[in-house]
């Protein structure tokens, strides 16, 4: 069937209470069998410590020098210096009385005492478990209470927000420690609910660095990293130590396999949040290959210019930021003037026609890219060879746009907390992988299960069906959630609740997601992530949440515009008002409805799909009031409580059509 996989298991039939499900498929890569994890390496701890013997001083961990409120240029610690305080900070730990298997809570943005505090955790068999509020209100003292967390080192900025919950989560919660400094009035807060804390430099003076390490196995549990879900409490989903070394060892062999590894010359520029599995994986595989990270300030406004200052050659984005680097990029190239367009036009055409050839990124027009492309380039800090792209799939349109203009290599991959980051990638340099997430991993074999209520076949001509997953990177249950658990992973298989298209050349195209699609009065099933996805290239939207039920026969939106757009709109409509104002008029929102209508026609979606009501959201959704999670999926049942009275009334508009 493809170049790409291999077929290992036949397909069944459906049985009783059994729907029927496609072939078993592994990776070229893996055709003889899933990569084994070399023997005596048992816990991610190991490629630290590997890592330190080979690139003692090499820069390991760097953030921005900030004097008189300006950001300077990267201070950094090398790999023997990170090593030393990692190990005291361990020590410190223990001497606390937190012992192996114990959990051990971080709390904070990316920074180089983020690292250290995981690492120090690996190092004395600890599980470490993120902390993070954008989970919703009382996540962390969730968290807290339901990982049992004994020790939490935050960031100083989160001090007051862990102190104001501590009454409530201080059966275990016994020690904090500041990656920073601490003020006495916080200790005494702290003190009175008999939790002890400490500053940074104030702990690590408790540890030592010659003290001996416990034995680890690989079927200890690393970290139990809580997923936001869209529904309900957080999941605490426990990867073991295994898990974490299969799939970084993964990432290595692909790389070496497609393109080409890290290597001690190589930079990361860290931003995407270290509680996630995404990103965590990637620095885990930086350090284990030497690679020197920087981080950014933690302020969206300076993200620019911490990037032009560090020069990465390694990006990871999701598919929100890339979204947003070509929408401004585009902005500017429309800016720019005719000839200007019309020059990058062609030399976009003549690039892309060499890379559908099959030409290598470098070699597809080496010209072009210095004369046309490396402004572009330029605007990642000049140096990024690879960018990876994962949380969500990346809009086709954008997926070639970065794989032409920016002069690097692209692989997007596709993953879940549950599979430990990615389990299936795309293949650098193999543009028939475009618009879609690649194939398995090297640890992981995959097939289709058919969904017969939503008429997915994964034994038709084109399978289609839920992603399944069994191999060597999957969690190992949901913490305390045996039911939940057993939910998902049904002999060894694991559940994904996502929708894939396999397609000929043996690639997988996510098409929908289980739970969300929806059935209209009048019969018709709606994919309303796609619809989104469709919607979302109207150039007037930022965000849409499109929304339908059984009990209607049509559907409706709220839409957070583009606010240039629909201001320059307004000018040329000598339509007065602010922002807000705007969103609120009748003729806006009818304009707005007319141009998403207009994209639902060009890209040929059916009449039932079109939206017949739009109410315009002069605010962005947001963590705040809940309607994201922290990866920017929409909270769909949030976002209906939320907006009740408003869909109620776009119903009765689109009743009597009155928009």
């Amino acid at each position: 069937m493809a170049e790409y996989i291999v077929q290992v298991e036949e397909g069944r039939p459906a049985t009783d209470g059994m729907p029927s499900a496609g072939p078993v498929y592994r990776c070229i890569y893996a055709k003889d069998g899933l990569l084994e994890i070399p023997e005596g390496m048992e816990s991610p701890w190991d490629f630290f410590r590997e890592s330190v013997t080979k690139n003692a001083k090499n820069r390991m961990l760097g953030r921005r020098q900030v004097t008189d409120g300006k950001a300077g240029s990267y201070a950094w610690l090398n790999y023997e210096e990170v090593y030393s305080t990692t190990l005291k900070i361990g020590s410190a730990i223990r001497r606390r009385g937190v012992n192996p298997g114990d959990r051990c809570g971080i709390y904070g943005a990316n920074c180089p005492e983020w690292i250290m505090a995981m690492q120090a955790c690996s190092s004395q068999a600890i599980t470490y478990v993120p902390l993070y509020d954008t989970l919703g209100p009382n996540a962390v003292e969730f968290i807290i209470n339901h990982a049992e967390v004994s020790i939490a080192f935050v960031q100083e900025s989160k001090m007051p927000a862990i102190l104001k919950c501590l009454a409530r989560c201080n059966s275990h919660l016994k020690t904090i420690v500041s990656f920073g400094k601490i003020s006495s009035r916080q200790k005494e807060e702290a003190e009175e609910l008999n939790v002890t804390c400490f500053s940074w430099d104030e702990f690590a003076l408790l540890g030592f660095s010659d003290h001996d390490l416990p034995p680890k196995q690989k079927t200890n549990i690393c970290t139990i990293m809580y997923t936001s879900g869209t529904t309900g409490d957080p999941k605490g989903v426990i990867l073991n130590n295994g898990a974490i070394i299969a799939e970084v060892l993964s990432i290595h062999q692909l790389l070496m396999e497609t393109d080409k590894v890290g290597t001690e010359d190589d930079t990361y520029f860290s931003f995407l949040p270290l509680a996630h599995i995404y990103d965590q994986i990637i620095e885990t595989y930086c350090i284990y290959r030497g690679c020197s990270i920087g981080f950014w300030q933690g302020d969206i406004r300076y993200l620019i210019d911490d990037l032009l200052e560090l020069k990465p050659t390694m990006f990871s984005g999701v598919p929100r930021v890339y979204d947003r680097i070509y929408t401004g990029i585009m902005e500017k190239i429309s800016a720019g003037g005719t000839i200007r367009k019309i020059l990058f036009d062609f030399a976009y055409d003549y690039k892309l026609k060499n890379l559908q050839k099959g030409l290598r990124q470098d070699e597809a027009a080496p010209l072009l890219d210095k004369l046309v492309f490396d402004k572009i380039k330029q605007g990642f800090g000049g140096k990024v060879r690879i960018m990876f792209s994962g949380a969500a799939p990346l809009p086709k349109h954008v997926e070639e746009f970065l794989r032409v203009t920016c002069c690097c290599v692209l692989s997007q991959g596709y993953g879940l907390t549950e599979s430990c980051s990615g389990c299936f990638t795309s293949i650098t340099n193999v543009m028939s992988m475009m618009g879609t997430v690649g194939v398995p991993i090297t640890t992981i074999e995959a097939r289709l299960e058919s969904v017969p209520e939503l008429g997915y076949d994964a034994l038709a001509d084109v399978p289609r069906g839920e992603i399944c997953l069994r191999g060597k990177t999957l969690f190992s249950g949901y913490h305390k959630r045996q039911d939940l658990t057993s939910d998902v992973l049904v002999d060894g298989w694991f559940h994904t609740g996502d929708i894939g298209e396999l397609q000929h050349n043996g690639t997988m195209k996510i098409i929908d997601r289980k739970k969300n699609i929806f059935k209209l009065s009048q019969g018709e099933y709606v994919a309303v992530e796609s619809l989104e996805s469709t919607y979302s290239r109207c150039p007037l939207v930022t965000s849409i949440w499109v929304y339908g039920n059984s009990f209607e026969s049509f559907l409706v939106a709220v839409v957070v515009p583009e606010r240039k757009a629909l201001e320059d709109w307004a000018v040329q409509h000598l339509q007065d008002g602010d922002f807000k104002s705007l969103c609120n008029s009748i003729k806006a929102r009818k304009y707005v409805l007319d141009e998403l209508n207009n994209t639902a026609k060009k890209h040929q979606l059916r009449g039932f799909e079109m939206l017949k009501a739009v109410h315009l959201e002069p605010v962005p959704f947001d963590f705040e009031r809940d309607l994201i999670t922290p990866t920017f999926k929409l909270k769909r049942p949030q976002l209906l409580k939320h907006y009740k009275d408003r869909i109620d009334q776009l119903y009765s508009e689109g009743k009597g059509s009155k928009v």
